[in-house]
């Protein structure tokens, strides 16, 4: 970097001359260097996959990952855990809110739209760092199926199947390229653990890979269990080898 951007690089809120926010850039390369995490609708439902990577005396019962919102929505996570669990709070006392107040449930894009932005207003003042996380909020709604993205800028858009964390790239051109928008929603979980298995230095066993659906009959976000992961690995379709 050059010396005339070294002060730049230092102040969240002050743009460089070429238009530039270094600490949101560096914010967002922390959510690069983060495990995978995945979204995919589907016909029946959405559901969300991370991969994890446990040590061996790790309990690893509970994902470290995958949050429950409300019912009917939750969150995947990549980057820096931590500030993730900051913003699944706030998600959860908005979405709380809305049925106090309102008496019906949040609308899956309102809790993204809220979500990035407190992750905005993380940019603009001094003394504070952005959100090293990106979220995928997915859930079913009276509009829907909803499956959102927010990042450390403050910017949300919504997906049919989307990818973040590290791999996301070589997932993102997987995904363009077998998922179809009357995929199943079995199939969807199939594709989703293949997609984990494309960029996982593991390739042997479904102890990385947590798994969430929520589907449109019970709008009610289920964890997948360590069995149905397996079962659902199995039906991967095997490439033929020359």
């Amino acid at each position: 970097m050059l010396p005339a951007a070294a002060g730049y690089d230092r102040a969240i809120t002050v743009f460089s001359p070429d238009g530039r926010l270094y600490q949101v850039e560096y914010a967002i390369e922390t959510v690069r260097r983060g495990t995978l995490a995945l979204g995919i609708k589907s016909t029946e439902g959405v559901i969300l996959a991370v991969e994890e990577k446990t040590r061996k005396l790790q309990v690893s019962s509970v994902t470290q990952k995958i949050f429950q919102i409300d019912d009917h929505i939750g969150l995947a996570a990549a980057g820096y855990i931590p500030d993730a669990r900051t913003q699944v709070d706030h998600a959860r006392f908005f979405s709380q809110s809305n049925r106090l107040i309102y008496d019906e449930p949040v609308d899956v894009e309102g809790v993204a739209k809220n979500l990035a932005d407190m992750a905005q207003q993380y940019t603009q003042y001094a003394g504070v760092r952005p959100y090293g996380v990106a979220l995928i909020i997915a859930g079913v709604d009276k509009n829907g199926l909803g499956l959102y993205l927010t990042d450390p800028s403050g910017t949300y858009i919504g997906y049919d199947a989307v990818a973040i964390g590290a791999g996301s790239e070589q997932v993102t051109e997987f995904l363009e390229k077998n998922y179809k928008n009357d995929i199943s929603l079995d199939k969807a979980c199939v594709l989703a653990i293949e997609s984990i298995f494309t960029v996982s230095e593991e390739k042997i066993g479904t102890n990385h890979i947590r798994l969430a659906v929520i589907d449109s009959a019970s709008k009610t976000l289920k964890m997948v269990s360590e069995e149905e992961i397996e079962r659902y690995s199995k039906e991967i379709p095997q490439k033929e080898t020359s």
